[in-house]
Protein backbone atom coordinates (compact mmCIF):
# COMPACT_ATOMS: atom_id res chain seq x y z
CA UNK A 1 0.00 0.00 0.00
CA UNK A 2 1.46 3.33 -1.13
CA UNK A 3 0.64 6.90 -0.14
CA UNK A 4 -2.39 8.28 -1.95
CA UNK A 5 -3.53 11.83 -2.65
CA UNK A 6 -7.28 12.34 -2.26
CA UNK A 7 -9.73 15.23 -2.12
CA UNK A 8 -12.98 16.20 -0.50
CA UNK A 9 -15.34 18.88 -1.77
CA UNK A 10 -18.22 21.11 -0.81
CA UNK A 11 -20.71 22.90 -3.04
CA UNK A 12 -24.15 24.42 -3.09
CA UNK A 13 -26.39 21.90 -4.85
CA UNK A 14 -29.70 22.64 -6.56
CA UNK A 15 -32.72 20.57 -5.54
CA UNK A 16 -33.61 18.06 -8.23
CA UNK A 17 -31.27 19.60 -10.82
CA UNK A 18 -29.01 16.68 -11.59
CA UNK A 19 -27.48 18.26 -14.70
CA UNK A 20 -26.37 21.33 -12.76
CA UNK A 21 -25.06 19.35 -9.81
CA UNK A 22 -23.10 17.02 -12.07
CA UNK A 23 -21.61 20.05 -13.84
CA UNK A 24 -20.25 21.31 -10.49
CA UNK A 25 -19.02 17.84 -9.63
CA UNK A 26 -17.11 17.86 -12.91
CA UNK A 27 -15.58 21.29 -12.28
CA UNK A 28 -14.39 20.33 -8.80
CA UNK A 29 -13.11 16.98 -10.06
CA UNK A 30 -11.08 18.80 -12.69
CA UNK A 31 -9.62 21.03 -10.00
CA UNK A 32 -8.71 18.10 -7.77
CA UNK A 33 -7.08 16.28 -10.69
CA UNK A 34 -4.99 19.39 -11.43
CA UNK A 35 -3.72 19.19 -7.84
CA UNK A 36 -2.54 15.63 -8.44
CA UNK A 37 -5.36 13.92 -6.59
CA UNK A 38 -6.59 10.45 -7.57
CA UNK A 39 -9.88 10.41 -5.63
CA UNK A 40 -12.56 12.99 -4.85
CA UNK A 41 -15.57 12.65 -2.53
CA UNK A 42 -18.81 14.67 -2.58
CA UNK A 43 -21.64 14.95 -0.07
CA UNK A 44 -24.75 12.86 0.53
CA UNK A 45 -27.21 13.20 -2.38
CA UNK A 46 -24.83 15.60 -4.08
CA UNK A 47 -26.26 14.59 -7.47
CA UNK A 48 -29.94 15.01 -6.63
CA UNK A 49 -30.14 17.42 -3.70
CA UNK A 50 -31.36 16.23 -0.34
CA UNK A 51 -33.57 18.20 2.04
CA UNK A 52 -36.31 18.91 -0.50
CA UNK A 53 -37.01 15.16 -0.67
CA UNK A 54 -38.91 15.33 2.63
CA UNK A 55 -41.77 16.93 0.66
CA UNK A 56 -41.93 14.40 -2.18
CA UNK A 57 -44.47 11.63 -2.80
CA UNK A 58 -43.33 8.14 -3.70
CA UNK A 59 -44.13 8.82 -7.35
CA UNK A 60 -41.98 11.96 -7.29
CA UNK A 61 -39.19 10.06 -5.56
CA UNK A 62 -39.30 7.34 -8.21
CA UNK A 63 -39.03 10.00 -10.92
CA UNK A 64 -35.99 11.46 -9.18
CA UNK A 65 -34.27 8.19 -8.28
CA UNK A 66 -32.17 6.11 -10.67
CA UNK A 67 -31.25 2.51 -11.24
CA UNK A 68 -27.65 1.73 -10.38
CA UNK A 69 -25.40 1.19 -12.31
CA UNK A 70 -27.34 1.87 -15.51
CA UNK A 71 -28.75 5.25 -14.46
CA UNK A 72 -27.74 8.32 -16.46
CA UNK A 73 -25.97 9.94 -13.51
CA UNK A 74 -23.71 6.92 -13.03
CA UNK A 75 -22.91 6.99 -16.74
CA UNK A 76 -22.04 10.69 -16.43
CA UNK A 77 -19.86 10.08 -13.37
CA UNK A 78 -17.97 7.44 -15.33
CA UNK A 79 -17.41 9.94 -18.14
CA UNK A 80 -16.07 12.47 -15.62
CA UNK A 81 -13.84 9.84 -14.03
CA UNK A 82 -12.47 8.79 -17.40
CA UNK A 83 -11.90 12.35 -18.60
CA UNK A 84 -9.82 13.32 -15.56
CA UNK A 85 -8.45 9.86 -14.65
CA UNK A 86 -10.09 10.18 -11.23
CA UNK A 87 -12.15 8.07 -8.89
CA UNK A 88 -15.34 9.95 -7.97
CA UNK A 89 -17.67 9.30 -5.03
CA UNK A 90 -21.10 10.93 -4.96
CA UNK A 91 -24.63 10.37 -3.65
CA UNK A 92 -28.13 10.07 -5.08
CA UNK A 93 -31.50 8.44 -4.57
CA UNK A 94 -31.69 4.90 -5.95
CA UNK A 95 -34.60 2.77 -7.11
CA UNK A 96 -34.58 -0.91 -7.98
CA UNK A 97 -36.62 -2.85 -10.50
CA UNK A 98 -39.37 -3.39 -7.91
CA UNK A 99 -39.66 0.36 -7.23
CA UNK A 100 -38.01 0.14 -3.83
CA UNK A 101 -36.22 3.36 -2.89
CA UNK A 102 -32.85 3.77 -1.18
CA UNK A 103 -30.36 6.47 -0.27
CA UNK A 104 -27.20 5.46 -2.15
CA UNK A 105 -23.58 6.53 -2.39
CA UNK A 106 -21.41 5.30 -5.24
CA UNK A 107 -17.75 5.04 -6.12
CA UNK A 108 -17.06 5.26 -9.85
CA UNK A 109 -13.86 5.17 -11.86
CA UNK A 110 -13.14 5.11 -15.60
CA UNK A 111 -14.19 1.44 -15.81
CA UNK A 112 -17.59 2.01 -14.20
CA UNK A 113 -19.11 1.31 -10.80
CA UNK A 114 -16.55 0.30 -8.17
CA UNK A 115 -18.82 0.21 -5.11
CA UNK A 116 -22.35 1.07 -3.98
CA UNK A 117 -23.62 1.59 -0.44
CA UNK A 118 -27.17 2.08 0.83
CA UNK A 119 -27.71 4.19 3.93
CA UNK A 120 -28.57 2.08 6.97
CA UNK A 121 -30.45 4.83 8.83
CA UNK A 122 -32.40 6.94 6.29
CA UNK A 123 -35.09 9.38 7.41
CA UNK A 124 -35.54 12.23 4.91
CA UNK A 125 -38.49 10.57 3.15
CA UNK A 126 -40.77 7.83 4.55
CA UNK A 127 -40.66 5.85 1.30
CA UNK A 128 -36.91 5.23 1.51
CA UNK A 129 -35.92 1.80 2.76
CA UNK A 130 -32.80 1.17 4.84
CA UNK A 131 -29.79 -0.66 3.48
CA UNK A 132 -28.86 -3.97 5.05
CA UNK A 133 -25.12 -4.44 4.62
CA UNK A 134 -21.77 -2.76 5.08
CA UNK A 135 -19.54 -1.86 2.17
CA UNK A 136 -15.76 -2.37 2.09
CA UNK A 137 -13.86 -2.25 -1.20
CA UNK A 138 -10.40 -1.81 -2.70
CA UNK A 139 -9.35 1.58 -4.03
CA UNK A 140 -5.81 2.22 -5.26
CA UNK A 141 -4.55 -0.57 -2.94
CA UNK A 142 -6.35 0.92 0.07
CA UNK A 143 -9.29 -0.74 1.82
CA UNK A 144 -12.17 1.72 1.95
CA UNK A 145 -15.63 1.83 3.48
CA UNK A 146 -18.68 4.09 3.24
CA UNK A 147 -21.12 5.26 5.91
CA UNK A 148 -23.70 7.94 5.15
CA UNK A 149 -24.45 10.74 7.64
CA UNK A 150 -26.61 9.32 10.50
CA UNK A 151 -24.89 5.94 10.07
CA UNK A 152 -21.78 7.50 11.60
CA UNK A 153 -23.64 8.61 14.73
CA UNK A 154 -24.27 4.95 15.56
CA UNK A 155 -20.72 4.18 16.61
CA UNK A 156 -21.06 0.44 16.12
CA UNK A 157 -21.28 1.05 12.37
CA UNK A 158 -17.89 2.73 12.29
CA UNK A 159 -16.21 0.01 14.36
CA UNK A 160 -17.83 -2.72 12.25
CA UNK A 161 -16.60 -1.09 9.03
CA UNK A 162 -13.12 -0.87 10.54
CA UNK A 163 -13.17 -4.51 11.61
CA UNK A 164 -14.20 -5.50 8.08
CA UNK A 165 -10.88 -4.05 6.95
CA UNK A 166 -11.49 -0.40 6.09
CA UNK A 167 -8.52 1.95 6.51
CA UNK A 168 -10.39 4.89 4.93
CA UNK A 169 -14.06 5.60 5.63
CA UNK A 170 -15.91 8.00 3.36
CA UNK A 171 -18.53 9.84 5.42
CA UNK A 172 -20.78 11.90 3.13
CA UNK A 173 -23.22 14.11 5.05
CA UNK A 174 -25.88 16.77 4.86
CA UNK A 175 -25.62 17.96 8.43
CA UNK A 176 -25.29 20.76 10.97
CA UNK A 177 -27.29 23.97 11.34
CA UNK A 178 -30.57 22.28 12.33
CA UNK A 179 -32.53 22.38 15.62
CA UNK A 180 -32.20 19.63 18.22
CA UNK A 181 -32.30 19.19 22.00
CA UNK A 182 -28.56 19.95 22.09
CA UNK A 183 -27.77 23.36 23.62
CA UNK A 184 -26.68 25.82 20.96
CA UNK A 185 -28.26 23.98 18.03
CA UNK A 186 -30.51 25.63 15.48
CA UNK A 187 -31.01 26.87 11.94
CA UNK A 188 -28.76 29.58 10.50
CA UNK A 189 -30.57 32.54 8.93
CA UNK A 190 -30.39 32.33 5.10
CA UNK A 191 -30.03 36.13 5.00
CA UNK A 192 -26.49 35.69 6.32
CA UNK A 193 -25.67 33.60 3.26
CA UNK A 194 -27.18 36.17 0.92
CA UNK A 195 -25.02 38.85 2.57
CA UNK A 196 -21.84 36.76 2.85
CA UNK A 197 -19.70 38.94 0.58
CA UNK A 198 -20.48 42.07 2.55
CA UNK A 199 -20.42 40.44 6.00
CA UNK A 200 -18.53 37.12 6.05
CA UNK A 201 -17.77 37.49 9.78
CA UNK A 202 -21.34 37.07 11.04
CA UNK A 203 -21.85 34.04 8.82
CA UNK A 204 -18.58 32.45 9.87
CA UNK A 205 -19.44 32.89 13.55
CA UNK A 206 -22.64 30.90 13.00
CA UNK A 207 -20.99 28.29 10.78
CA UNK A 208 -18.09 27.70 13.18
CA UNK A 209 -20.08 27.91 16.42
CA UNK A 210 -22.24 25.38 18.23
CA UNK A 211 -24.75 25.24 15.38
CA UNK A 212 -22.04 23.95 13.10
CA UNK A 213 -18.36 23.08 13.30
CA UNK A 214 -18.02 23.13 17.09
CA UNK A 215 -20.65 20.39 17.30
CA UNK A 216 -19.01 18.38 14.53
CA UNK A 217 -15.67 18.47 16.29
CA UNK A 218 -17.18 16.95 19.41
CA UNK A 219 -17.47 13.58 17.71
CA UNK A 220 -16.10 13.31 14.17
CA UNK A 221 -12.37 13.23 15.07
CA UNK A 222 -13.07 10.50 17.61
CA UNK A 223 -14.38 8.21 14.87
CA UNK A 224 -10.98 8.46 13.19
CA UNK A 225 -8.95 8.32 16.40
CA UNK A 226 -10.71 5.40 18.07
CA UNK A 227 -10.56 3.25 14.94
CA UNK A 228 -7.23 4.36 13.46
CA UNK A 229 -8.82 5.23 10.11
CA UNK A 230 -8.73 8.13 7.73
CA UNK A 231 -12.11 9.88 7.69
CA UNK A 232 -13.19 11.67 4.51
CA UNK A 233 -16.07 13.97 5.47
CA UNK A 234 -18.05 15.80 2.77
CA UNK A 235 -20.90 18.24 3.43
CA UNK A 236 -22.73 20.82 1.28
CA UNK A 237 -22.43 24.56 1.74
CA UNK A 238 -25.13 27.13 1.05
CA UNK A 239 -28.85 26.55 0.62
CA UNK A 240 -30.13 22.99 0.46
CA UNK A 241 -33.83 23.59 -0.15
CA UNK A 242 -34.80 25.93 2.72
CA UNK A 243 -31.89 25.02 5.01
CA UNK A 244 -28.50 26.69 5.09
CA UNK A 245 -25.54 24.31 5.41
CA UNK A 246 -22.02 25.18 6.48
CA UNK A 247 -19.74 22.91 4.47
CA UNK A 248 -16.38 22.44 6.26
CA UNK A 249 -15.69 19.26 4.31
CA UNK A 250 -12.53 17.79 5.77
CA UNK A 251 -10.13 14.87 5.91
CA UNK A 252 -9.06 13.59 9.33
CA UNK A 253 -6.09 11.29 9.84
CA UNK A 254 -5.89 8.24 12.15
CA UNK A 255 -4.55 10.44 14.95
CA UNK A 256 -7.80 12.40 14.87
CA UNK A 257 -6.14 15.48 13.37
CA UNK A 258 -7.75 17.56 10.62
CA UNK A 259 -5.22 17.47 7.76
CA UNK A 260 -7.32 19.25 5.12
CA UNK A 261 -10.50 21.34 5.35
CA UNK A 262 -12.63 23.49 3.06
CA UNK A 263 -12.85 26.98 4.56
CA UNK A 264 -14.24 28.98 1.66
CA UNK A 265 -17.74 30.42 1.93
CA UNK A 266 -18.62 28.77 -1.37
CA UNK A 267 -17.76 25.85 -3.60
CA UNK A 268 -14.38 24.42 -2.65
CA UNK A 269 -12.11 21.40 -2.83
CA UNK A 270 -9.10 20.45 -0.68
CA UNK A 271 -6.56 17.67 -1.08
CA UNK A 272 -4.13 15.79 1.12
CA UNK A 273 -1.91 12.72 1.05
CA UNK A 274 -2.79 9.55 2.93
CA UNK A 275 0.18 7.81 4.51
CA UNK A 276 -0.18 4.06 5.25
CA UNK A 277 2.22 4.14 8.21
CA UNK A 278 -0.19 6.33 10.18
CA UNK A 279 -2.66 3.44 10.28
CA UNK A 280 -0.46 1.43 12.63
CA UNK A 281 1.31 4.26 14.44
CA UNK A 282 -1.97 5.74 15.70
CA UNK A 283 -3.25 4.80 19.15
CA UNK A 284 -6.50 3.41 17.77
CA UNK A 285 -4.54 0.61 16.14
CA UNK A 286 -3.21 -0.51 19.52
CA UNK A 287 -6.64 -0.23 21.10
CA UNK A 288 -8.37 -2.34 18.47
CA UNK A 289 -5.61 -4.94 18.81
CA UNK A 290 -6.18 -5.03 22.58
CA UNK A 291 -9.92 -5.76 22.34
CA UNK A 292 -11.39 -8.64 24.41
CA UNK A 293 -14.70 -9.34 22.68
CA UNK A 294 -15.59 -12.19 25.01
CA UNK A 295 -16.61 -9.54 27.55
CA UNK A 296 -19.02 -7.62 25.35
CA UNK A 297 -20.07 -9.65 22.32
CA UNK A 298 -23.31 -10.69 24.04
CA UNK A 299 -23.95 -7.13 25.22
CA UNK A 300 -23.40 -5.43 21.88
CA UNK A 301 -25.24 -8.21 20.04
CA UNK A 302 -28.23 -8.23 22.38
CA UNK A 303 -31.66 -7.99 20.73
CA UNK A 304 -32.74 -4.38 20.29
CA UNK A 305 -35.63 -2.64 18.53
CA UNK A 306 -34.23 0.40 16.67
CA UNK A 307 -35.88 3.74 17.33
CA UNK A 308 -34.73 6.70 15.27
CA UNK A 309 -35.98 10.23 15.87
CA UNK A 310 -34.78 13.37 14.10
CA UNK A 311 -35.79 16.51 15.98
CA UNK A 312 -36.11 18.92 13.08
CA UNK A 313 -38.29 16.49 11.13
CA UNK A 314 -40.41 15.40 14.09
CA UNK A 315 -41.20 19.04 14.86
CA UNK A 316 -42.71 19.63 11.41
Amino acid sequence: MKKLKISTAQFENRSGDKDYNLSIIEKLTEKAAAEGSKVIAFHECSITGYTFARKLSKEQMLDLAELIPEGESIVKLQEIAQKYNMTVLAGLFEKDNENNLFKAYVCVDKTGLVAKYRKLHPFINPHIQPGNEYCVFDLHEWKCGILICYDNNVIENVRATKLLGADVIFMPHVTMCTPSSRPGAGFVDPKLWENRENDPTSLRLEFDGMKGRQWLMKWLPSRAYDNAVYVVFANPIGMDDDQLKNGCSMIIDPFGDVVAECRALGNDVVSTVLFPEKLTLAGGHRYTQARRPEFYRNIIGKEHTPEQKVSWISDK
